[in-house]
């Protein structure tokens, strides 16, 4: 396991996250705290030092044995959590990115996990009902308090962040380092805007569902999935099959599983992109570190995003089109 910095900041990351949703048995299925035990050992043992989870995962109990699993040895390792999600819903401010909801939700947090702070506080979604300037100012607070170390955002639109780092900026306050989006072969939507603004403020970005919810892991390549799945293989589009055939394709080729196929390829796009492996057996977790090991071609990078039929649109398909336009001799 390599690392690199989080972001503009000095903190260093494995270049893969052990997500924490799948941390837990109750809401569906999960992983009992034993299996999670096992998780987060084999995830240590090969140099996995971040864990993301969040307030709302399994109804805390994601948070609650995460706190347990780290006892005695929490400072080895990356904790990020999140909040926004109500905690209370019969409560008007239960839930949100306003400061009491951050204050209330950030103790909670702490009291589950068992620790004094975080290391990374994200904004889990975009609250339209809450100024960015409240919630920017009340995230540095919570920094300059030692709760909190640096913070980022998940799932919001790219203008929202440049703005919110932006103001960061001009005020001095502790800025986003890090995006949590969503980003497979089954959906790049984060390429359009996401990942160019990203790139910008030099934030890191963590990529959940890289797997497209279990449709890239191999399972569901053909029509017929054996055995009991998370997924009704009949529920598929048949696009986002087309695509995972054609990486079960690749991985045949390179002698890797699907998942190790489908993980390698977020790795591809930018060094930038850490990718968030959730795993509910150890089985699953090791296959999915074997991702580390792939290394794809030119050729075969092209094939998997020629199956996505993607484009990213306007404006970035005019500006590139209109380049010679613009520049004359001086376009490259």
């Amino acid at each position: 396991m390599r690392y690199r910095r989080f972001g503009p900041t000095g903190l260093r990351v494995s270049e893969l996250v052990l997500g924490a949703m799948t941390f837990g048995e109750q809401g569906g299925v999960g992983a009992s705290p034993e299996e999670c035990r096992r998780i987060l050992d084999a995830y240590a043992d090969a140099g996995g030092n971040m864990i993301d989870t969040a307030i709302n995962y399994r109804g805390g109990a994601s948070e609650q044995i995460v706190g347990e699993l780290l006892a005695g040895r929490r400072d080895r390792f990356v904790l990020a959590t999140k909040y926004t999600v109500t905690r209370d819903a019969t409560d008007p401010n239960g839930g949100g990115n306003h400061r009491k909801n951050l204050r209330l939700s950030l103790e909670t947090s702490l009291r589950r996990l068992r620790t004094d702070h975080v290391d990374v506080y994200w904004v889990h979604l975009w609250d339209r009902h809450t100024p960015v300037e409240e919630t920017m100012r009340a995230l540095d607070d919570a920094v300059t308090a030692g709760t909190v170390l640096y913070v980022g955002i998940s799932d919001a639109p790219a203008w929202v962040v440049a703005r919110a780092n932006t103001l960061a900026q001009w005020r001095g306050w502790t800025g986003f380092a890090g995006l949590q989006v969503p980003y497979s072969l089954l959906q790049r939507d984060a390429e359009r805007e996401l990942l160019p603004m990203a790139a910008a403020f030099g934030m890191a970005v963590t990529a959940w569902s890289p797997l497209g919810g279990g449709v890239l892991s191999g399972k569901y390549a053909s029509a017929g999935a054996p055995g009991p799945t998370r997924l009704d293989p009949g529920s598929i589009d048949p696009h986002d099959r087309a695509i995972a055939r054609v990486v079960q394709a690749v991985a045949d080729e390179i002698g890797a599983t699907a998942a190790q196929v489908a993980l390698a390829w977020t790795r591809v796009r930018s060094p930038a992109v850490l990718p968030m492996i959730g795993a509910r057996t150890v089985a699953q977790l090791v296959d999915n570190l074997g991702c580390l090991e792939v290394s794809l071609e030119p050729e075969q990078v092209r094939r998997l995003e020629a199956a996505t039929g993607f484009a990213p649109g306007f404006p970035t398909e005019f500006i590139e089109q209109t380049t010679p336009w613009v520049l004359g001799a001086a376009a490259i």
